[in-house]
């Protein structure tokens, strides 16, 4: 009989140049199968979540902290883990080929005998290019691209980059690693014969949110990155081909390019939020304010859903309590054949998309989407009806109470908790209060009383867009006046309220040209 040959156990995975939307299919299978990921600073988070909630994560810092892993002790952390049997996940950022020292590291595992895979990225030299929207090869401009390292190791006898040869190479010169030693790569360059009005486009952040571009010339760049205060991670275009890019590229000129939004509510409703967000432009940052928790109890639940028959509707108040409400029919080994002629009502068009995710079609979703709405377009059939009323702990009683004054008969059995978060994280907290935020999701009224315990007054220093008129409510109860309320009461209606607010005076700009 053949064996299966053993799988790799380590895997060095390019993470991209930043936008988590850049990530490669096997990237996120390598990762979700991760019992051990190690990342660099250069990793956006939102990266991270493809991995088990079980994984161990271990950010490997980086050197100007003071608190970096030297390459020696992530080569030892990895080999151990992985002849414990764990499958290990390096995240570079960019590509893990590309100045990485990939070399050192694929040997330092041959030598102890660990099979590993290398997982291409997209190095952040032609992404820059692209978000900017600099053709890196041109017909009449550009034969060929070299990835230059600004920043070659001290331990050489002799450099090897010859700035003659790069002076007259025939196309264009992307630099790496090069912000602190701009001065002297630039000189060499000029020095070798390159015009010192060569263009150059110096890109900071590259594919996120923030992604800033300076555009100057060869002989300008040293007093650009002093004059802009860049730091890195920075990539420098430097060629002719810069001069084709347009004043204003398809990635800056996104409707929110340079808004900072922070979505709170729970982790579901802030992923959501941040999808939509990102693709118009906007930076999002996630503080979840509550978490979303089952039920402390089981068994009322599970009482309920023995007796499913003997209910004429079933009412869910949110989506969260329609995704709780499944997965124990499922964990049960039920499905959804077990709902019989039950009729289904939603609060509203997201909590019926939901249904809808199951297979499943509300057969009553009210006009305005809140709890007194559901119970007025349920009152005329409410007579001698029994409902049952998937609900949050923390539910409000009134579609109950009008529904049994209507003549129903209403059990109501908690399907989900939702706890407040206790404490902010400190670098959210730190950008609200310094004013570098401008804009505050709050996507329900218990979003609304766990902000403002959270943030206090450093609220003010933003402007509050509110899902509804009782998250609006909850908001001035507490001194807060929200900007913008959606309308209808959807995420959807919500990014809207936003882009129309954002988008009223002029957009922020994140492209700035030295003089000449």
């Amino acid at each position: 009989m053949t064996t299966m040959p053993s799988l790799p156990t380590v895997y060095l995975v390019g993470a991209g140049p930043g936008d988590p939307g850049l990530v490669t299919l096997r990237a996120v299978e390598c990762l979700r199968r991760a019992d051990l990921v190690l990342y660099d600073y250069l990793v956006n988070p939102a990266i991270l979540e493809h991995a088990p909630a079980t994984a161990d994560l271990v950010c490997l810092g980086h050197h100007s902290t003071g608190r970096a892993m030297t390459p020696e002790e992530i080569n030892g952390r990895i080999i151990e883990a992985a002849r414990q049997g764990k499958t290990v996940v390096h995240l570079k950022g960019g590509d893990p080929s590309i100045f990485a020292r990939r070399a050192d590291q694929t040997g330092a595992l041959r030598e102890a005998g660990i099979r590993y895979e290398i997982v291409p990225g997209i190095t952040a030299g032609l992404a820059a290019a692209a978000y900017c929207e600099i053709p890196v090869t041109h017909h009449e401009d550009a034969s060929a691209v070299a990835l230059v390292t600004g920043c070659e190791r001290s331990c050489k006898e002799t450099p090897s980059l010859d700035y003659r040869a790069l002076a007259r190479f025939p196309g264009t010169l992307v630099f790496y690693m090069g912000v602190r030693s701009t001065e002297r790569w630039s000189r060499a360059l000029i020095d070798g014969g390159k015009p010192a009005d060569t263009p150059v486009a110096i890109v900071r952040w590259c594919t996120r949110a923030d992604q800033r571009t300076v555009r100057c010339q060869l002989g300008q760049v040293a007093e650009a990155v002093r004059r802009h205060e860049l730091r890195p991670p920075v990539v420098f275009v430097v060629g002719k081909v810069v001069d084709r890019a347009p004043v204003v590229s398809w990635f800056a000129a996104r409707p929110l390019a340079g808004v900072r939004v922070l979505v709170t509510g729970s982790v579901a409703t802030a992923h959501k939020l941040r999808d939509r967000l990102v693709q118009l432009g906007a930076e999002v940052m996630i503080d979840p304010a509550i978490r979303i928790l089952p039920p402390a109890d089981w068994g009322p639940l599970d009482h309920a859903l023995d007796r499913l028959d003997q209910y004429d509707w079933l009412v869910f108040s949110s989506a969260n309590g329609v995704d709780y409400f499944f997965g124990r029919l499922r964990d049960r080994g039920l499905d959804a054949r077990r709902l019989g002629r039950i009729k289904l009502a939603a609060v509203g068009s997201g909590t019926a998309e939901r249904l809808e995710g199951y297979h499943l079609r509300a057969d009553l979703v009210p006009e305005q989407f809140h709890a007194e709405s559901l119970a007025r377009a349920l009152a005329s059939k409410a007579d001698g009806q029994r409902f049952l009323l998937a609900c949050a702990d923390r539910g409000r009683a009134v579609l109950a109470g009008q529904l049994e004054a209507a003549g129903a008969r209403v059990d109501r059995v908690v399907v989900y908790r939702s706890q407040d978060v206790r404490q902010p994280d400190p670098a959210v907290a730190a950008s609200l209060s310094a004013g570098e935020i401008d804009w505050v999701t709050v996507a329900s009224s218990a979003t609304a009383h766990a902000v403002v315990r959270l943030y206090g007054e450093a609220l003010r220093q933003a402007r509050l867009a509110s899902i509804s008129p009782l998250t609006s409510a909850a908001l001035r109860q507490a001194g807060f006046e929200p900007a913008v309320e959606a309308s209808p009461h959807t995420m959807t209606a919500l990014v809207e309220a936003i882009l129309e607010a954002a988008t009223a005076g002029e957009p922020p700009c994140r492209l700035m040209a030295m003089p000449t």
